[in-house]
């Protein structure tokens, strides 16, 4: 049984999703993106990913195509269409089709945006296995265009990424820049030194994780101290933990950097604990 999908107002069967080859998302790499997490029937986070996709759109002078009230209703739909228990609803927004191919932004009166969402159903996602042995990364320079704070559709060279990773026989890769680490491919990154949390600080470098907002919350919460600084990869190869957090990980721990062990190679106090709590709050917080 295929999947129903949403595209532009209409709910449809995956086979019959279309749009235009001359979409500024498919010729430009024109759009913005969100992936919203979901357990038990639940969306996680969903007000956060709206803002997010709110700002994003702002600021690349894109029209929202719906209210984020509708937006949700769109989500919860498609939830229930696909009687997805644990997965994510992706959604895309783009400049949408002018009917042929230009540099410059169509006008948004006359060339509404383009809006598609489908769900992936992912059983069990909150009990990966990986969260009990963690995770390896790779370091690679990054080389990403200067406003990684706009969730875009501009996904070549994390993939890349993950990727070089593969190829290394690691699971993921951490981008660093100027000597410092920024974030991983689809994740934000941390290490862990005496007890505190440490994580680059938001700014135009990193994209505004809402996983990361919602985690260092509740560290904070948890009386867990929490510094928000650049870090290089030889000191997160001498912290006592490292790991990542994202929408679709949650809080992962890293074991190994650039095939040298962190701490005592596996998953670390802080982190597991970090992903007991975000997992108990955010599920009873969904909706």
């Amino acid at each position: 049984m295929s999947r129903t999908v949403y595209v532009n107002g209409d709910y449809l069967p995956e086979e019959e999703a279309k749009i235009s080859i001359f979409d500024r998302g498919f010729l430009m790499a024109d759009g913005v993106y969100e992936v919203t997490s979901v357990l038990g029937g639940k969306l996680i986070d969903f007000d956060g990913h709206a803002k997010r996709l709110e700002r994003s759109l702002k600021e690349l002078d894109m029209a929202a195509p719906v209210t984020m009230d509708e937006l949700l209703a769109i989500h919860r739909e498609l939830v229930a269409k696909n009687a997805i228990v644990d997965g994510a609803v992706y959604l895309q927004v783009t400049r949408g089709s002018a009917g042929d191919r230009d540099f410059a932004f169509p006008d948004p009166e006359k060339v509404p945006s383009s809006l598609v969402l489908f769900t992936q159903s992912k059983p069990g996602m909150a009990y990966d296995p990986k969260v009990q042995k963690g995770i390896s990364v790779i370091s690679i320079d990054d080389i990403r265009w200067g406003r990684r704070d706009i969730k875009t559709v501009q996904l070549l060279y994390p993939s890349m990424g993950k990727m070089m990773a593969k190829a290394a026989g690691a699971d993921d890769a951490w981008m660093v820049e100027d000597g410092m680490v920024t974030e991983g491919t689809s994740n934000n990154a941390y290490i862990v030194k005496g007890g505190k949390i440490i994580t680059r600080a938001l700014s135009n470098d990193i994209l505004h994780g809402i996983t990361r907002a919602a985690v260092l919350r509740f560290a904070r919460e948890a009386q867990m101290e929490v510094e928000e600084r650049s870090f290089s990869i030889d000191e997160a190869k001498d912290a006592d933990e490292a790991f990542i957090t994202s929408a679709s990980t949650f809080v992962m721990p890293v074991v190994k950097i650039d095939g040298a062990a962190v701490g005592e190679g596996k998953p670390g106090r802080v982190a597991l604990r970090l992903r007991e709590i975000y997992l108990d709050e955010s599920c009873k917080a969904g909706i």
